[in-house]
């Protein structure tokens, strides 16, 4: 292979595999800081269980996650400083709120919720994760800002040999954005409900003891996975109104949307039409379990798919008639400089993505017992 195509392979595979991270990340977020609500406002053990619980997943996720997002960052770096060159004042300006407004402030709110169990007043406590949930929306809108530029470069000039921001209310509004913010929150929401319906179906399968909390799981997972599927599907449509003319002409991208739209709009059916309706008896028929447990992966390829949709469409371009992904290229690399570090991040990542489905997994099938998130410390002892 070319050191271009190298340099693509890289960064596709590195950008798919953390986006597996952050969809579900974006997913649990909300669904804890509801179920941190109830909670707050009910008392019950229950719903204490339940937060805990899910919160301990969505904590493992969100700290593996991490790592997966700076291998990224250093890619600007040294696979495509044409890009930085080129476009950095623009391009930067979102991936630099995003970093300093909504990452960092999303894991300081984090530290506090973790470590505030029994510490914090109860409604600074609960003001913390849905604090966390909005840093984690707007990590998310940065983020998608700046690859919406890349799409449509709005708001920007260019002078000499470099863009120039000239307009940051166009790059915040960008028709690329507008529609795509919404999908990809959709796609989380739809994520993080079948991984509560999948844990959820496992441990009744099981004949666990504790078929309250997983049944009210259940329950939870399949209302809010009618709700992500329904906005993923409908922005999904609205998106080809911002789509720039002649982005999917030939076959790039055109494989991997058609097989989105197809898996998409048989999930939407499912989940709206059998599951929805069911949702009362679901949790006592046994034999629809497997079939949910098999259905927990599909989110995650549909929104791989969706990236590869996203991306590949505007090839050649790495920005839309503006700046071609060869020129973007950093100069001089070789293939073999890039296969040394294609093989050094995409090991990395790999061994991030199996020890948090490892981690996760050792979770659900423990239960909601001996959580490490929120237990109250023994008492030391005194001699």
């Amino acid at each position: 292979m070319e050191a271009l195509e190298l340099a693509r392979l890289q960064f596709a595979m590195t950008g798919n595999l953390h986006f597996l991270f952050v969809v579900l990340t974006l997913g649990l977020a909300p669904l804890v800081a509801i179920m941190h609500t109830r909670w707050a406002l009910a008392g019950k053990p229950l719903h204490e269980r339940l937060t805990r619980f899910w919160g301990q997943i969505y904590v493992i996720n969100y700290a593996l996650g991490i790592v997966t997002g700076l291998v990224m960052e250093f890619q600007f770096g040294l696979s495509w400083s044409g890009l930085t060159h080129y476009a950095g004042d623009v391009f930067g300006a979102p991936l630099a709120m995003e970093t300093l407004v909504a990452f960092f402030l999303e894991s300081t709110f984090l530290g506090l919720w973790i470590f505030g169990w029994g510490r914090l007043p109860k409604w600074a406590h609960l003001a913390c994760i849905w604090l966390v949930t909005l840093t984690a929306y707007g990590s998310a809108f940065f983020i998608m800002a700046a690859n919406s530029f890349l799409q449509n470069p709005a708001g920007a000039v260019v002078r000499g040999d470099r863009m120039e921001l000239v307009d940051i209310g166009a790059m915040f509004t960008n028709k690329t954005l507008i529609f795509s913010f919404p999908h990809v929150i959709g796609a989380g929401l739809f994520t993080g409900a079948m991984v509560l319906v999948g844990a959820s179906a496992y441990q009744l399968r099981r004949r666990t003891s504790e078929v309250e909390f997983f049944t009210k799981s259940l329950r939870t997972g399949v209302t809010t996975a009618a709700i992500g599927i329904f906005l993923t599907v409908g922005f999904g449509y609205a998106q080809f109104a911002g789509i720039q003319e002649g982005k999917f002409e030939g076959d790039t991208g055109v494989v991997p949307l058609g097989i989105m739209i197809e898996i998409g709009q048989l999930l939407a059916l499912v989940v709206l039409f059998a599951m929805l309706p069911l949702i009362r008896v679901l949790p006592r028929w046994r034999w629809t379990h497997p079939l949910l447990m098999l259905m927990t992966p599909m989110p995650f390829v549909l929104a791989i798919l969706g990236w590869l949709a996203r991306e590949s469409g505007r090839q050649p371009w790495m920005i839309w008639q503006k700046l071609t992904v060869a020129d973007a290229m950093t100069p001089g690399l070789t293939p073999p400089m890039i296969t040394g570090s294609l093989i050094a991040f995409v090991g990395v990542l790999v061994l991030l993505a199996i020890v948090d489905y490892i981690l996760i997994a050792r979770v659900v099938r423990r239960g909601p017992r001996e959580l490490d998130l929120g237990a109250v410390p023994e008492p030391a002892l005194t001699y």
